[in-house]
């Protein structure tokens, strides 16, 4: 049987990429200045704050399939 279901995929982050995430406690403009296979260092262009965080996911489609997957 078929539902609707959102379909995440992490992110391939690529160091000097700039972000700019709408919305959430990371929400603002980003520059990627490290990335390993579990963390993502970003900076702040604005404080020049720098944070490390897992490597995170966002939604990139919703469409319906086969739930749960197999």
């Amino acid at each position: 049987m078929e539902e609707k279901i959102a379909v995440f995929r992490r992110y391939p982050f690529r160091i000097g990429e700039r972000l700019h995430i709408e919305d959430g406690p990371r929400r603002g403009d980003w520059e990627v200045v490290s990335v390993s296979e579990k963390k993502v260092g970003l900076r702040c262009p604005v404080s020049g704050t720098r944070v490390e965080w897992d490597r995170f996911c966002y939604l990139v489609d919703e469409r319906p399939a086969p739930w749960p997957g197999e």
